[in-house]
């Protein structure tokens, strides 16, 4: 529920967690209620791109760089058709944005969209707490949605958990759309929407990928009715264990040996359709500046990351999977989380993290050049 209030700046607001910790601060954008996941973002710019971000859809994003909406909200960088964040949480909001590409305050656009926040609170405070007991469900209030602590402790613990979430389906597209390839047309790609990001397709296009995005409900068939030489799972919200039918599908992409590149999402639907599980982090990797190690080169990467799950996938050996050998190919330098995967005997090959960086950086760019390579070799 949430309220459009002018001077919401002076409106005081409360954030509560599931364990009891409370913060008080001011309503920053929309005045009323929200419930969602509190996570943590790293990054220092690219907060345009974060709230558009579909694979943040029911997460509550605490803001860890103290000032935020410093270059306003334009309408060129975003990342889809609305924001998706359940709440926001920053420290000290700018209170004027200084950008050329500036169109309106970032506290105007979360208003406009009824997204709920909170500003003036310890941040760094809220993030230990997060990275000592992990991510956990919480809500923001502000307004008259304002009650006694513990009533407002009961409502965040009767909010529904991250875990066992099934999302994927309420962000993606419900129709079909094409993205033209950028000068000639190479070849054709279906990209199964899990909530895709825009600048995605976009990367693809630039190296000559005529890109049909699906819905996430599409089947095989639907697939192979574009006639694609590469397939693309892309990243997305929720539990990987949930996601039975892109897993399904994935694995009837696998079986037709149809060069196949999956991001985020896409990488814990190609782990479990290898036959690896998936576990929920302790309080996740977001942020655009995590450090990866591409295994087949020995290359070490800053890279963009918005993922609480992972892969459960053994890192010093080779497995045995129904579609033949498979290995983890990257690897967080911070904690040794499975960053990403590939078939040593099939065309196919995932990571966790996001190689489009909208925003930046731009390491992991090759990955697209990578995707193109294999569609060449399976061409010729």
């Amino acid at each position: 529920m949430t309220t459009s209030t002018r001077g919401a700046a002076r409106t005081p607001a409360v954030l509560v967690l599931e364990d009891g910790r409370i913060f008080r601060g001011r309503a920053y954008g929309a005045v009323g209620e929200t419930f969602g996941e509190a996570v943590f973002s790293t990054g220092m710019t690219g907060y345009q791109e974060t709230l558009t971000d579909p694979s943040y859809h029911r997460q509550v994003v605490v803001m860890t760089a103290p000032h935020v909406g410093n270059t306003g909200v334009n309408d060129e960088d975003m990342e889809s058709r609305k924001i998706w964040v359940s709440g926001y949480v920053v420290r000290d909001p700018a209170r004027v944005p200084s950008n050329w590409r500036s169109r309106r305050t970032l506290d105007e656009e979360l208003d406009a969209q009824g997204v709920v926040g909170i500003s003036g609170i310890d941040t760094r405070a809220l993030t230990r707490h997060l990275r000592e007991r992990g991510a956990m469900r919480v809500g923001i209030f502000s307004g008259d949605a304002v009650r006694e602590d513990s009533a407002l402790l009961a409502r965040v613990q009767e909010a529904p958990q991250m875990k066992g979430a099934n999302l994927s389906a309420e962000v993606a597209t419900t129709e079909p759309y094409v993205v033209p390839a950028i000068g000639e047309k190479k070849f054709t790609v279906a990209a199964v929407d899990l909530g895709i990001k825009g600048m995605t397709p976009h990367r693809m296009a630039e190296r000559g990928i005529e890109v049909h995005v699906l819905p996430a409900t599409a089947t095989v068939e639907d697939i192979y009715a574009v006639n694609p030489d590469g397939v693309f799972f892309s990243n997305g919200p929720g539990d990987p264990a949930t996601a039975d039918h892109p897993v399904s599908v994935m694995r009837g992409v696998l079986e037709r040996g149809t060069p196949l590149f999956g991001i985020c999402f896409g990488n814990q639907i190609l782990g479990r359709a290898l036959g690896f599980g998936t576990f929920k982090l302790k309080y996740g990797h977001r942020g655009i500046n995590q450090p990866v190690q591409d295994r087949t080169t020995g290359k070490v990467e800053v890279t963009a990351h918005n993922h609480g799950f992972a892969v459960d996938a053994p890192l010093e050996k080779v497995s045995e999977t129904p579609f033949g050998r498979a290995e983890v190919s990257h690897v967080c330098l911070n904690d040794n989380v499975v960053e990403g995967l590939q078939l040593l005997d099939r065309p196919a090959f995932s990571v966790q993290y996001h190689p489009e960086a909208a925003a930046g950086p731009h390491d992991a760019a090759y990955l697209f050049d990578r995707f193109v390579s294999l569609m060449e070799g399976q061409r010729a």
